[in-house]
């Protein structure tokens, strides 16, 4: 049996949202050091906002202005901060209710040591120097040795001068992939470029790559089984947006392909035609980069197209 492969793996992405007005004052409040709630259809003032009432679903946006000190209601320590935390000295993770508002902000609490932490006690914002309209404009809670002041929460119109409408949040996974048995031995032929899927003893479907099950059948799948190297375009998209990081100039064309002798279409890019001849039936080969590992793209073999009913099942 191959050995089974392991590797670090980063999955990341920006995610641009736009804001409505309850977020949007929120957020540009903060750049502004005012924290902002709405109030709900009950009287509770909800801090962070939301526009929509948790219970009866109705559209919020009676605004009010809150405390920037407030009382932990619980929270729980982290001694080894990670990559892009708040703080980069440990820290505990609060819940903390604002003076006036009905419920709890998370956020980060700068504390020597757990032993500094207690459910209850007060505690204030830090602002961060710099404000962007984000909510790391709270650089973190801190103590605060105060009592409730007990000011009910003042009305606010929610407008501002240059007002924050769209963030943009880095979204990111780091992990550690292992394949498995099959699917490290699909990787591993793939080095000498060949491509290798797994017959289901039952169906005797083949699987490119493999899983090492059938997901059909439900039963483990042992035979290996070369297939390809020339392929059938089924479906495919033509890109227009540009990715972040990838030096491919659009539009290209991404399909599924099902290769010879395979029962599953795998993706791939189609370079070397215009992207619009490109068809569903095109016969395609992989191009291989040198060094690579892994199949660049797959261009025109020049073959005539492939008949529709030869492939109309892994449409």
């Amino acid at each position: 049996m191959p050995d089974v492969l392991s590797a670090p793996l980063v999955v990341e992405f920006p995610f641009t949202r736009s804001l409505g007005p309850v977020q949007s004052a929120f957020l540009t409040g903060l750049r502004e050091r005012t924290v902002l709630g709405v109030r709900a259809d009950d009287g509770t003032v909800l801090v962070p906002p939301v526009e929509y009432d948790p219970v009866t679903a109705n559209e919020l946006g009676d605004l009010v202005e809150v405390a920037p000190t407030g009382t932990v209601t619980t929270w729980a320590w982290n001694p080894s901060p990670r990559r892009d935390q708040p703080l980069d000295t440990p820290f505990a993770w609060v819940l903390v209710r604002l003076d006036g508002a009905g419920t709890a902000l998370l956020h980060v609490l700068d504390a020597p040591g757990p032993d500094a932490v207690r459910t209850g006690m007060r505690v204030r914002i830090r602002w961060a120097a710099n404000r962007t309209g984000a909510i790391t404009d709270i650089a973190c809670f801190e103590p605060y040795e105060s009592e409730p002041d007990g000011v009910e929460p003042a009305p606010h119109s929610g407008e501002f001068t240059d007002p924050v409408t769209g963030i943009v949040a880095p979204a990111r996974l780091d992990y550690v992939h292992t394949p498995g048995r099959a699917q490290s031995a699909y990787i591993k032929a793939l080095e000498e470029r060949r491509t290798v899927g797994e017959r289901c003893p039952s169906c005797r479907k083949v699987y490119v790559p493999p899983r090492g099950a059938c997901p059909t059948c439900g039963v483990a799948t042992a035979e290996q089984v070369e297939v390809g190297p020339r392929g059938t375009v089924t479906t495919f998209c033509i890109v227009n947006i540009k990715a972040k990081n990838l030096d491919i100039e659009v539009p290209y064309v991404y399909a599924h392909i099902a290769l010879d002798g395979a029962d599953l279409a795998l993706h791939g890019r189609i370079a070397g035609i215009p992207y619009d001849q490109v068809r569903m039936g095109l016969r395609v080969e992989p191009v291989w980069s040198e060094g690579a590992r892994h199949v660049d793209h797959y261009r025109p073999t020049g073959e005539p197209d492939a008949d529709y009913d030869t492939y109309k099942e892994l449409v």
